[in-house]
């Protein structure tokens, strides 16, 4: 080995001042200067391999870029289907090669636009879905056999994707080729966002019922997307993202392997949604020590053979906590260094956030400028040319090795105390998050964790200008919409409806995959809501647990 690096030294070789600490986000400090010795018995084969290769640190596929450049696909949705369509339109003709649907937040929370409850939200943010009506307008002549798109969806999520694969059958699209995915992962929205429906135990069966049903007989369709992102987003460190996020995706496993089916069938199709905002060398670290660790815990933990099922599929392209209020502008910057990140850690798909996203949903422009940025980093700046550029710096194997060692260290403490389910019904990761929001928080206010413009170097006295297009809301639209859906009702037939409601209902009182009857039910055009309350009146709704 050779020999290590000496002290730095100035002019005159005099011993230059000792530098500041760095301590990162995940709590690892850093050293100004890492040499081989830092990697100790560092293997190749076992802890690097080749790209396309166990244990996948440098990429789940051999050529990655070059041959199979990231999808990108932009996070769009607005009051009704038919902005919507027109949204994803203007998306696709600009050259993006797959759609991300964002949902309202009365339909994420399985509530119809004419019930009383979703007064003022209809238009507010996101695309209003309460029948498969809505669907077909919003896909209106798109491709779906050619894009895939992304289910933003969660408490709901078995019935939007029951709507979509409804949507597909007529348009002629066999179950069997039908390509997307739905992020469905209830258990970071008790953690995390707060759209969840029905208590633990129904949810996690409609996830599982979910997962064998695609397995079955939507092979291509991905059920699941686990979502780090939103625990970050809600104040967990990067160290933390990985690991509940990886307890979580074990626990929906499990919850499979009960029906009889070996994770070598499904786990396939699980991705990832992780979060990027912050030190770059940290987030590649995280990123290469987390895909790493997922063939490890694939092979070792469930016992899988098929490469594929080793693999871990990300989506990850910036988080909107890490954009300011302040100086929106400099979020066009920060994004281009979160596409960055993206690039160089080996990312599947990319969702770039977009500048003004700390104010609003993102304009046009904003989403363009977005889209331009991933569409730069592969067509300009070379990210495509080479596989994992960073590989085999001292510093970057070194972190990773300190992440993956954290992250284990950290899902072997879940583990003790219970169990993810269990702490999540308990309110302790919760409590944990919030925490580590808190302490964040006191960073920033303090300039020890420092924000450009808007903790250092802000412009005191100024009055700032905010170039920000803001998405007005138009009690019209929601007007329109709440007509749509009286006309669907009057259309449809009734008796029907009512029929598929009672056979649901009599399947939720069972131990049946829902899935069948939840399809039966949207092609007779029932509503999220009529179908949701159908369920509510057998599996109760989530008490959130009080977190002193």
């Amino acid at each position: 080995m050779s020999e290590a690096p000496r002290e730095a030294k100035g002019e005159k070789g005099k011993e230059e001042k000792k530098p500041r600490p760095v301590v990162l986000e995940s709590g690892i400090a850093v050293k100004p200067v890492y040499g081989p010795e830092d990697l100790g018995d560092f293997d190749y084969a076992r802890d690097l391999g080749n790209p396309g290769e166990f244990p996948f640190t440098r990429g789940i596929h051999p050529l990655m870029y070059r041959s199979r450049p990231y999808t990108m696909r932009q996070y769009a949705g607005f009051g009704t289907p038919r902005e919507t369509n027109e949204r994803f339109k203007y998306l696709i003709s600009q050259g993006q090669n797959a759609l991300n649907v964002a949902f309202s937040l009365h339909s994420q929370m399985g509530i119809d636009s004419d019930d009383p409850l979703a007064e003022g939200e209809v238009g507010r943010v996101g695309m209003a879905v309460d029948t498969l009506r809505d669907l077909e307008v919003a896909f209106d002549g798109i491709p779906i056999d050619r894009i895939s798109a992304s289910l933003t969806i969660n408490g709901s999520a078995a019935i939007m994707i029951a709507m979509y694969l409804a949507m597909a059958e007529k348009r002629g699209v066999r179950l069997s080729e039908v390509r997307g995915n739905a992020q469905n992962d209830i258990l970071k929205e008790y953690i995390g966002r707060g759209t969840w429906i029905f208590p633990m135990e129904p949810s996690m069966r409609l996830i599982a019922d979910t997962i064998e049903y695609c397995t079955r007989h939507v092979p291509k369709y991905y059920p699941v997307s686990v979502c780090g992102y939103h625990i970050r987003e809600s104040g967990a460190n990067p160290v933390q993202e990985i690991a509940y996020a990886y307890c979580i995706a074990r626990a929906y496993i499990r919850s499979v392997m009960e029906r009889g089916l070996h994770p070598d069938e499904f786990v396939g199709r699980f991705s990832f949604n992780f979060d990027i905002h912050g030190n770059i060398l940290e987030q590649v670290g995280k990123f290469r020590a987390a895909r790493r660790l997922w063939a490890r815990i694939m092979r070792n933990e469930f016992c899988c053979r098929s490469p594929d099922s080793m693999q871990m599929k990300m989506i990850a392209g910036g988080g909107g906590g890490g954009l300011t209020v302040e100086e929106p502008e400099n979020n066009i910057a920060r994004g281009a260094y979160y596409a960055l990140i993206s690039a160089l850690s080996g990312t599947q798909t990319m969702a770039l956030c977009s500048y003004d996203e700390a104010y609003t949903i993102p304009s046009k422009k904003a989403a363009l400028i977005s889209l331009r940025t991933m569409q730069m980093l592969v067509e300009e700046m070379g990210l495509a040319d080479t596989v994992d550029p960073l590989a085999g710096s001292y510093y970057i194997e070194w972190l990773t090795n300190e992440f993956e060692r954290r992250i284990m260290q950290e899902m072997t403490r879940i583990d003790a105390l219970g169990g993810i389910v269990k702490l999540v019904a308990d309110g302790t990761v919760q409590r944990e998050v919030s925490r580590q929001a808190y302490l964040l928080e006191k960073r920033l206010q303090s300039g020890e964790t420092v924000k450009v413009g808007m903790n250092k170097y802000r412009q005191e006295g100024a009055e700032e200008e905010h170039a920000v297009e803001f998405h007005e809301y138009d009690p019209a639209v929601a007007r329109g919409k709440i007509e749509g859906l009286r006309n669907v009702k009057a259309e449809r037939d009734n008796e029907a409806v009512r029929r598929a409601l009672d056979r649901l209902r009599d399947a939720a009182r069972g131990k049946q995959n829902l899935m069948p009857y939840i399809l039966d039910a949207v092609r007779t055009y029932a509503t999220v809501g009529e179908m949701t309350n159908t369920l509510k009146e057998v599996f109760g709704t989530f008490k959130e647990p009080v977190n002193l």
